[in-house]
């Protein structure tokens, strides 16, 4: 018996239901007209998420765009940017999966509140969160202060500073992502290996992980996408030192003030790295229909 597939979960949780056949969609679609109260405000909200990009566009100096871009400190920031994504989402997934199993399989009393914790971070103003960690990893911290002193290692205004900021607030997009998938997945397989002598790690290792492996890339992308974007947390708990914490959000914020040009030409290249990566990795998201 081959197990379900689970890129339709991973879906799901992304979006919020499951996916119907197209035929049936498509028949949907053309009963009658679409209602006026609800196609106006459908236009509204697309042209509020449209016209700001097209704005970025309309507004680059295409001029200048090359010697903009090729300064050393752009890349820099770029490279600063893409390393510590990778290693928030690394982080991430490590410890963020078998969070995610941990609630999706796991009867435990005050499971409601865990989980309302984890995705606190979506909600919390990044700053907030900056400040937290400040007070949990500082110098000072009611951690931090122990790492400084057993081991000498100092996390605020450096470039492990920048990851473990990004992870904070990517973490709980993974988790949702991979939670739901498992909870979409059927826990039979895993209840097959088990009874078959397979110790519940090793389940999970070899039956559940490869079936919900979908999920896990959709949910690794969305907290790559948010690291990548961090600023409150980041310039918060890291601070902003080129070459070792100032990442593309903080260099946009920086040119913003004294060189505009510059700001909007950045932020076109973190736009077009966002997309590239997005596309590239979860292409039916732009072509589902």
């Amino acid at each position: 018996m081959s197990p379900p597939d689970a890129s339709g979960a991973a879906a799901d949780t992304l979006t919020g239901g499951p996916r119907r056949p197209r035929g049936r969609t498509s028949l949907a679609r053309r009963r009658g007209p679409v209602p006026v109260p609800l196609l106006l405000p459908a236009l509204v909200g697309l042209a509020f998420l449209i016209v700001p990009l097209i704005a970025l566009l309309v507004r680059t100096p295409w001029h200048s765009l090359p010697d903009q871009l090729t300064s050393p400190e752009v890349w820099q920031a770029l490279r600063l940017s893409l390393l510590c994504a990778t290693a928030a989402t690394a982080v991430s997934l490590v410890i963020g999966v078998p969070l995610a199993w941990l609630l999706a399989r796991v009867e435990f009393p005050g499971r409601g509140l865990v989980r309302a914790l984890v995705t606190l971070p979506l909600v919390l103003p990044p700053v907030v969160g900056g400040v937290a960690l400040l007070m949990a990893l500082g110098r000072n911290g009611i951690v931090g202060k122990w790492l400084d002193a057993w081991f000498g290692i100092t996390l605020p205004f450096t470039t492990a500073g920048v990851v473990v900021a990004e992870a904070f607030v990517a973490l709980p997009f993974l988790v949702i992502s991979v939670e739901g998938t498992l909870r979409a997945a059927d826990p039979r397989y895993e209840e097959a290996a088990t009874t078959l002598g397979a110790s519940r790690f090793t389940a999970f290792r070899r039956v559940t992980l490869p079936l919900i492996a979908p999920g896990v890339a959709a949910g690794a992308v969305l907290a790559w996408a948010r690291a990548l974007g961090e600023f409150g947390a980041t310039i918060t708990f890291a601070g902003n030192f080129p070459g070792r914490t100032q990442t593309m959000p903080l260099s946009v914020y920086l040119a913003l003030q004294s060189d505009p040009e510059a700001a909007i030409a950045l932020s076109l290249l973190l736009l077009t790295v966002s997309i590239a990566v997005l596309a590239g990795l979860r292409d039916r998201w732009m072509t589902a229909s």
